[in-house]
């Protein structure tokens, strides 16, 4: 009963957040162009809920505040993450205040609130088909996942978290995951893993070796 309710709640709340947070929306757009240039959104394809028609993830453009410069080698190639996320790209991030613009993405349905992180379309062909539930529910602005440890976790646990969130959606759980993110939030926890700027790349699950007896 509650993933009915969920979407106009969703609907509800983000319409309100984009009307009274319009001007910091406003001020934020301004000193990224100033401070990072143009484009001040960064855009890029994600998977969402599973379309029960085609039974295949429905692809969305996600938005947010850019943070990263375009800075690129003498080839060509963008620097890693560590060298184009500047100082006040770090601050958006710590603060989530780069996650303003999916206020869009859940006004049009594509997103939540709370649910699943949506994460690349290229890690797709390598889930489980436990993981793959996690797109089962349309995917969050935060997540189980994210107030659990959020870039700190392994890749196996946050796909855990997500799949247990899955199945245990309730009212009374994205009312705890909401309070939790904002607690997450003001401490600026779990921003970065402990070996990258932001989260090393999904490379598929790990396959245990057999010995042949």
């Amino acid at each position: 009963m509650y993933k009915y309710i969920k979407r106009a709640l969703d609907f509800c709340a983000a319409l309100g957040a984009i009307i009274v947070l319009s001007p910091v929306l406003l001020i934020v757009a301004l000193l990224v162009k100033t401070k990072l240039g143009s484009p001040v959104l960064f855009k890029q394809e994600r998977p969402g809920m599973i379309d029960k028609k085609t039974g295949e993830e429905k692809i969305f453009t996600l938005c947010k505040f850019r943070t990263m410069t375009d800075e690129r080698d003498e080839n060509g190639e963008l620097l890693p993450d560590e060298i184009r996320l500047t100082k006040f790209g770090q601050f958006l991030r710590s603060t989530s205040i780069d996650e303003l613009p999916e206020f869009i993405n859940i006004l049009k349905g594509d997103m939540s609130f709370i649910g699943p992180r949506p994460l690349l379309v290229r890690y797709l062909p390598l889930y489980s088909d436990e993981q793959h539930r996690r797109h089962l529910v349309r995917p969050g602005l935060s997540g189980w996942a994210q107030v659990n440890g959020r870039n700190t976790v392994s890749w196996e646990e946050k796909f855990n978290l997500d799949v247990e969130y899955v199945d245990k959606m309730s009212f009374s759980l994205d009312v705890k995951i909401f309070f939790m993110t904002i607690m997450s939030v003001l401490k600026r926890e779990g921003i970065s893993s402990e070996t990258s700027a932001t989260m090393e790349e999904f490379k598929g699950n790990k396959v245990e070796e057999t010995t042949e007896v």
